[in-house]
């Protein structure tokens, strides 16, 4: 009989949940977020899991030791994915980081697991990268400055302390859309932020400073007069710079 452990879907609770696969000894197993739980399987026994720091801290300090702190930011990069078989893949390179302590189980990329875990590394690593550069701020009237992204992956964990070390002299806030939650830069601290509703495209337009609809609007003209039609090289254009980016540029609007 197969073993469903339910979690919160919260980082400290999948690796509560791991623990709890050691702790209770469970061998068919798998692990599954609430939000996206149905009973497939009526013969399935549910383990309810309850998120507790002090048993996801212990995996992971297990984990430093074997995988390094490296190892660590990769399987949060598995985490943050939003793959659907991140839960499992988490769990397989525990298990087998707990039965290969002396070794770095991440390079072994003979095992199916662990190559998916490379893959799913290189591609959100890559995302992330892709927002801290075409990442575009906008001044709004109460003199903060917004930006809003809808990445393939959930980066924003991983892109706050670029922002917060380059931004370090202006209130600024970046909003995920697909995911409704995003950063708060204050000045003196830089949290997430959840709002109870979506962002309103319409309004939020509206809310935009003087100088920054007067900013667009010069550097929409200047990018157009600089373009050279006789030079242009759409190919080579996409290859730099991707079309599902180009939604976050003044000067493609």
């Amino acid at each position: 009989m197969i073993t469903t452990l339910l979690y919160d879907g919260s980082f400290e609770g999948l690796f509560t949940a791991v623990f709890e696969v050691f702790e209770y000894r469970y061998k068919n197993v798998e692990i599954i977020s609430r939000e996206k739980f149905y009973q497939e399987n009526i013969f399935a026994e549910i383990h309810e899991v309850v998120t507790q720091t002090d048993k996801s801290d212990r995996v992971l300090k297990k984990l430093e030791k074997n995988i390094g702190k490296q190892g660590i930011h990769q399987l949060l990069k598995v985490f943050l994915s939003e793959d659907p078989e991140l839960e499992n893949l988490v769990l397989s390179a525990v298990q087998q980081s707990i039965k290969h302590p002396g070794e770095n189980i991440l390079d072994n990329f003979a095992d199916h697991d662990i190559l998916k875990i490379s893959k799913i590394c290189k591609s959100v690593g890559r995302e992330s990268h892709r927002m801290t550069a075409f990442v575009r701020f906008e001044k709004m009237q109460d003199n903060v400055f917004f930006s809003k992204i809808d990445p393939d992956f959930n980066v924003l964990p991983l892109i706050r302390k670029h922002f917060k070390d380059r931004y370090q002299d202006q209130k600024w806030m970046i909003y995920d859309l697909r995911r409704n939650y995003g950063i708060l830069y204050d000045l003196e601290n830089c949290d997430f932020f959840y709002p109870d509703e979506k962002l309103d495209l319409h309004q939020y337009h509206r809310k935009f400073h003087d100088e920054e609809k007067n900013y667009q609007a010069l550097w929409q003209r200047y990018f157009t007069k600089t373009n050279i039609v006789e030079r242009k090289n759409l190919k080579l254009h996409v290859q730099h710079v991707p079309k599902r980016y180009w939604k976050y540029l003044t000067e493609k609007w």
